[in-house]
C-alpha cells in the first residue's frame, strides 16, 4: 500500500510508504529478463546513483518511490550482482538453489526454498 501524508507542522509532504514484498535469502527472478538471484540487501527507495538510473531506457525506467533490491543474481551465461525494483520481481517457486559464487560468504544452508543468513551477518 502507498500512502503519502505530511509531517506535523511542517508543509513537507512525506514519502510514500511501501513495504518490501521480499526478504534477505529469498530467491526471486525478474519479471522482463531471464535471471534470478537471491536478495541479499534492500533499499526501501532507490538509493542508486542518477547516472545509473538514467542509464535505463526512459519507457523501462522503474519508479524510484519503491523498494530496490540488490542481488547475487545469476543467468545462463553468469553471475553478477543486479540492482532490482520491487516492481520487476517475482518469487521463484522452483526449490533450485543460485549458483553464485558470494553465496557461500553470505548465506548458510538453503531450505524451504530460501537461504539462511550466517550468524554473523545478522543484526
Amino acid at each position: 500500500m502507498n500512502r503519502t501524508s505530511a509531517l506535523p507542522d511542517t508543509g513537507i509532504v512525506a514519502p510514500p510508504i511501501v513495504h518490501a514484498r521480499f526478504g534477505v535469502g529469498q530467491v526471486v527472478r525478474h519479471r522482463l529478463f531471464d535471471f534470478r538471484g537471491v536478495v541479499f540487501d534492500i533499499d526501501p527507495v532507490f538509493a542508486n546513483s542518477e547516472e545509473w538510473y538514467q542509464s535505463i531506457p526512459e519507457d523501462a525506467r522503474p519508479r524510484k518511490d519503491q523498494p530496490f533490491y540488490h542481488l547475487l543474481a545469476e543467468n545462463a551465461e553468469s553471475s553478477y550482482i543486479a540492482y532490482v525494483s520491487q516492481q520487476n520481481l517475482l518469487p521463484d517457486d522452483g526449490e533450485e538453489p543460485v549458483n553464485h559464487p558470494a553465496i557461500a560468504g553470505l548465506f548458510e544452508a538453503f531450505r524451504d526454498g530460501r537461504y539462511q543468513l550466517r550468524r554473523e551477518h545478522r543484526h
